[in-house]
């Protein structure tokens, strides 16, 4: 996983991995989440992904627009 970078110091996500139709995002508590085309959607799977690359808002969009769209929780 990548770490995300948090740039504005508060996130809860602590790392991300971009798939061809997904995202897998680990939170600062230890669990990892896989969200994907399927069961999340395109378009916000790839805002989600634009998100965790530039390093700002993914844990705010994911609890405003993806927090139970998930499709499987890893741990």
């Amino acid at each position: 996983m990548e770490p995300y970078k948090n740039n504005s110091g508060s996130s809860k996500v602590k790392a991300y991995e971009l798939r061809p139709e997904g995202i897998s995002v680990e939170f600062a508590n230890g669990e990892v989440y896989n969200y994907n085309y399927q069961h999340t959607g395109k378009r916000h799977v790839e805002n989600m992904k634009q998100l965790a690359e530039t390093g700002e808002g993914l844990g705010t969009y994911i609890d405003v627009v993806a927090k139970y769209g998930y499709a499987k929780q890893v741990r």
